[in-house]
C-alpha cells in the first residue's frame, strides 16, 4: 500500500465465507497521541463514534457501543503494547448487524516514521457481507481519526462512506 499523508488506503479480501479489511495512513503525529486516540475512551467518543470501556492490558477486555447504530461489540484484549500494538475480538451478537454476528478480530498497529505514524488496521475473520459492507465505513472512521488528530471538522460518516464505497470491490468477491 502506497504512504499517503493523512488518506487511508485500504482493501478487502475473502478465504471462503471469511473476509479481511487491511488499511493503512500515515498521520503526521507521533505514535503517543495516535495511541491515546485510538485506546482513550474519551477520544473514541469524538471520531469513532463509541462509548468505550476498556480494560488496557493483555487478557482486558473492550466493551463498545459503537457507530451510528450503537452495535454492541465486545472481547478481550489479545494483544496490548503501548505506543505500538492493540489488538482485540470484536464480538457482536447475532442480529445486531444484520446477520448471524460477528467473531473477528481488530489490530491497530502503530510504527514510528519520523515525527509522524504510520497506522496499519486489519479487522479479520468478518463474514462476508460485514467485510464488504464496512470497508468504506472504515476508511472514513480513519479520515475522521486523522481530523480528530489534526483538529479539522470531522467528515460525515454516512455521506463520506457513500463517496468512497465505489474504492471498495472486493478481491474474490466472486468466488462464492
Amino acid at each position: 500500500m502506497s504512504r499517503l499523508e493523512a488518506t487511508p488506503v485500504g482493501d478487502v479480501s475473502f478465504d471462503g465465507e471469511r473476509a479481511t479489511l487491511n488499511f493503512e495512513i500515515r498521520l503526521p503525529h507521533p505514535p503517543e497521541e495516535v495511541w491515546k486516540a485510538i485506546t482513550d475512551p474519551r477520544e473514541l467518543s469524538q471520531w469513532y463514534m463509541t462509548q468505550a470501556v476498556i480494560e488496557g492490558r493483555k487478557g482486558g477486555f473492550i466493551d463498545l457501543r459503537t457507530g451510528p447504530g450503537q452495535f454492541h461489540a465486545t472481547g478481550r484484549i489479545l494483544e496490548w503494547e503501548p505506543p505500538e500494538l492493540f489488538e482485540y475480538e470484536w464480538k457482536v451478537r447475532p442480529g445486531e448487524l444484520r446477520g448471524a454476528g460477528e467473531d473477528a478480530i481488530v489490530r491497530w498497529e502503530l510504527e514510528r516514521d519520523g515525527e509522524a505514524t504510520i497506522l496499519r488496521l486489519a479487522h479479520r475473520k468478518l463474514t462476508r457481507d460485514a467485510g464488504f459492507g464496512a470497508a468504506p465505513y472504515t476508511h472514513v472512521i480513519l479520515e475522521r481519526l486523522a481530523a480528530q488528530l489534526d483538529g479539522r471538522p470531522l467528515p460525515d460518516l454516512r455521506a463520506r462512506a457513500a463517496e468512497v464505497q465505489g474504492k471498495y470491490v472486493p478481491r474474490g468477491a466472486s468466488s462464492r
